[in-house]
């Protein structure tokens, strides 16, 4: 590795680390309403939304209540993004004149926005008007990620409270986490990305003149070029805070109207892991225990710091075929060197693999690089990163309530260990926990591995891949790692918008993020009837690096056991493969 290599990766991570205190305590301060000098900006228009909602801010639900209100929201959510995809060429703010999108194709895309994976089996700039991208896309970007940063608040209800059946309100949290944190944070980020030149405009695409005319495959002359514009840099933002991840154009932040500087690049990297590690430190402060935040903080950067390693490494080694070949794969000063394939020469090695890594780990999906070219081992990295379940940072909520589940059960192990009833931040953990946090932890590997393997047997997953043998196999397993774990990134070679792709993963995505959504609340339900039990010299510390230990090593063998033998048959025999017929 790089000493440029080294520097980003350092920078990354400290700014990480120095912005997770001061936001994640005001994103406390807000669900527990003492942001006070938020709420006088922007209290009248919270109050002005319940009115017109006719919601009372005041209203307690039950965990049963609370889920139905999130299920209720979001499938009201999809049905609009659906009638906005099969209507707009009828709707205004279509100056391309784009046609209404197909049915198979608009339900896999109203259920992954609304589900907070945002994959994309289109061209957004070919397929979506700047009504459905706005009203639709960046709408749910929003309240998709509201809603899960709402019921992570509502499991951290439940250990903080005792003897109470209820979890708040739904309602309160959304508006409140759209109105006080993603709004405000995408406004200042919008109007950092539109200085740096990220396009932001109602005006129809542009024709331009090529300096030097060309020919199509029929060889007729090409003189003009169309350039797609549009209102990107709103729905650029709210992607990367949002852990959404859903471009505005096809290649995503690899386009150098949606990510043209170095600047910008940084900005919306930064901003894919910048809430997840915050609400870290929010949950310790809303506990009452700030070390317990910053165990949880610690234990995934212990997972993502060796795994970005490994992909940075890797990528920055080269192509093997390339080895004996006349080529200087080399980073020198003059070159980044290594494997550039897929990559923008205006990132480099570093940031395109830093990305990739950042990305799948927060279940965000967002690319600048094409994670299809990446060599066996670096497109390994990102497609176990989701494996592992999204949890290492995560979705924003998700995530952290993820991660959570495995600490259920690392605490529920360390209680059989020595013989005594398990415990987590004074509660005690039972077998009703267990059930539900077995769910959370064991739905999404199912998911994957039956899509994977119907997928492997039809004749219609088989044409999906463009690719023959392993790598072909890779793509399948990738596609289907990132929509049951509602991330949204893909191995481009994999031909997904058509009936079969569009429809399997659109039911892996709606059931990653709802059967897990459910299970959850039950157990933040569960927890907040319970009493508090005193701490004794008997009860294990959870703040202590014995303790992250611990989480992270359930976390691996978890991974590990569920899908070594399938990374075997793709992305690890593929290189074995490589650097057998390279020596």
């Amino acid at each position: 590795m790089t000493a440029n290599a080294l520097l980003q990766i350092l920078v990354y991570c400290v700014l990480l680390v120095a912005v997770a205190k001061p936001l994640g305590s005001y994103m406390a301060r807000v669900h527990e309403g003492e942001a006070k000098l938020a709420e006088k900006v922007l209290g009248p228009g919270e109050r002005a939304v319940y009115r017109l909602l006719r919601i009372d801010p005041k209203e307690e639900m039950t965990w049963k209540t609370y889920a139905l209100a999130v299920m209720f929201f979001n499938v009201a959510g999809l049905l609009v993004v659906y009638l906005l995809q099969r209507a707009q060429a009828v709707l205004p703010l279509n100056p391309a004149g784009l046609a209404a999108v197909s049915p198979d194709s608009s339900f896999n895309s109203a259920v992954s926005f609304a589900s907070n994976t945002n994959w994309q089996g289109y061209g957004g700039e070919t397929t979506m008007s700047y009504l459905t991208q706005m009203l639709g896309l960046s709408v749910q970007n929003f309240v998709s990620a509201a809603t899960g940063i709402a019921v992570l608040v509502a499991l951290i209800r439940g250990f903080s409270r005792k003897t109470t059946p209820t979890l708040g309100s739904f309602w309160t949290d959304l508006v409140r986490t759209t109105l006080y944190i993603l709004l405000p944070l995408s406004f200042v980020g919008a109007l950092v990305l539109v200085s740096q030149g990220v396009v932001q405009t109602f005006a129809p695409y542009a024709p331009v003149t090529l300096l030097e005319a060309t020919k199509d495959a029929d060889g007729k002359a090409i003189t003009v070029q169309v350039i797609a514009l549009g209102p990107a840099a709103s729905q650029v933002i709210i992607k990367q805070l949002g852990t959404n991840g859903g471009g505005f154009f096809n290649v995503n932040s690899a386009h150098p109207l949606e990510n043209p500087t170095p600047l910008s690049n940084f900005v919306e990297m930064f901003s894919l892991l910048m809430i997840p590690a915050a609400l870290c430190y929010t949950f310790g402060q809303m506990v009452k225990d700030t070390r317990q935040g910053w165990a949880l903080l610690a234990a995934m950067f212990l997972v993502f710091l060796p795994l970005l390693w490994l992909c940075v490494t890797q990528e920055q080694a080269g192509n093997p075929a390339l080895a004996s070949l006349p080529i200087d794969q080399a980073a020198t000063a003059l070159q980044s060197g290594g494997n550039m394939e897929g990559k923008e020469v205006r990132f480099g090695i570093t940031s395109s693999a830093l990305w990739a890594s950042a990305t799948t780990a927060a279940s965000n999906g967002s690319v600048n690089s094409m994670h299809d070219s990446y060599t066996p081992l670096g497109g390994l990295v990102p497609m176990w990163l989701m494996q592992l379940g999204e949890i290492i940072f995560g979705g924003v909520g998700s995530g952290l309530y993820g991660m959570l589940m495995f600490a259920i059960v690392a605490v529920f192990v360390a209680g059989l260990m020595v013989g005594r009833t398990p415990e987590y931040l004074g509660k005690k953990i039972e077998a009703y926990e267990m059930k539900m946090a077995s769910l959370v932890i064991l739905i999404p590997p199912a998911l994957v591995l039956i899509g994977t393997a119907v997928a492997c047997v039809t004749e219609a997953g088989q044409k999906g891949p463009s690719n023959p043998s392993t790598h072909g196999f890779s793509e399948i397993l990738y596609a289907f790692s990132s929509a049951a774990n509602n991330n949204g990134s893909a191995f481009a070679g994999l031909g997904a918008n058509t009936p079969f792709y569009n429809t399997a993963l659109g039911i892996c995505m709606w059931c990653a993020r709802y059967w897990l959504i459910v299970p959850t609340l039950a157990i933040a339900g569960s927890l907040a009837k319970k009493k508090l039990v005193p701490r004794t010299s008997g009860t294990l510390p959870t703040h202590t690096p014995l303790f992250v230990s611990m989480l992270v090593a359930v976390i691996i063998v978890v991974g590990a056991l569920t899908f070594i033998p399938a990374l075997a048959l793709g992305p690890i025999v593929e290189h074995l493969v490589a650097h057998g017929s390279s020596s």
